[in-house]
């Protein structure tokens, strides 16, 4: 085994996946301080392909998540259309990423990481939560705000800003 290889094994890579349907200023303040506390962390993109309510394709998504993330160097945006236990191995990534913005979002997320560990007992979830000024931003919410023609400059980069007031007009 080759000093790079002992490296490679010893690194820590998490996966944070989601629609991203857009990325927030949530998402982005969880991606920079996990990319602090891991090596490397893989945004994983869900395909929207599966997603009935979405409002942007999987491309757009990946692309505005990467201009939005360029600034960390340790960070990787990759779309996936699989179960996250598979992709996570496929990038092997010992670590899930997930974002708790409410207590709501507590009881759902326990869930996961049950059905998780049942499919990879290998693999651990870590939670973070956003800055308190960001917690109750949600893609959601985003999207229905932009939806109406309402500013979104507050929660969301400028290039996502512009790109749901680009998706709004088709």
């Amino acid at each position: 085994m080759s000093p790079h290889d002992n490296k490679r094994a010893t690194m820590k890579t998490a996966v944070y996946p989601g629609t991203f349907n857009p990325i927030t200023n949530g998402h982005t303040d969880l991606v920079e301080r996990a990319s602090r506390l891991f090596d490397h962390i893989i945004v994983g993109v869900v395909d929207s392909n599966r997603q009935k309510s979405s409002a942007m394709p999987t491309q757009q998504r990946v692309d505005l998540a990467k201009e939005v993330l360029q600034h960390l160097p340790n960070v990787e945006v990759r779309p996936f259309e699989s179960l996250l236990i598979q992709f996570a191995r496929e990038v092997d990534a010992k670590i899930i990423l997930r974002g708790l913005r409410t207590v709501a979002d507590f009881e759902y997320e326990f869930q996961l990481v049950g059905m998780n560990r049942v499919l990879e007992p290998s693999i651990e979830t870590v939670f973070l939560a956003p800055a308190e000024h960001l917690s109750y931003i949600s893609s959601t919410l985003v999207r229905e705000i932009s939806s109406y023609g309402g500013d979104i400059s507050k929660f969301a980069h400028p290039a996502v800003v512009e790109a749901m007031k680009a998706y709004r007009r088709v």
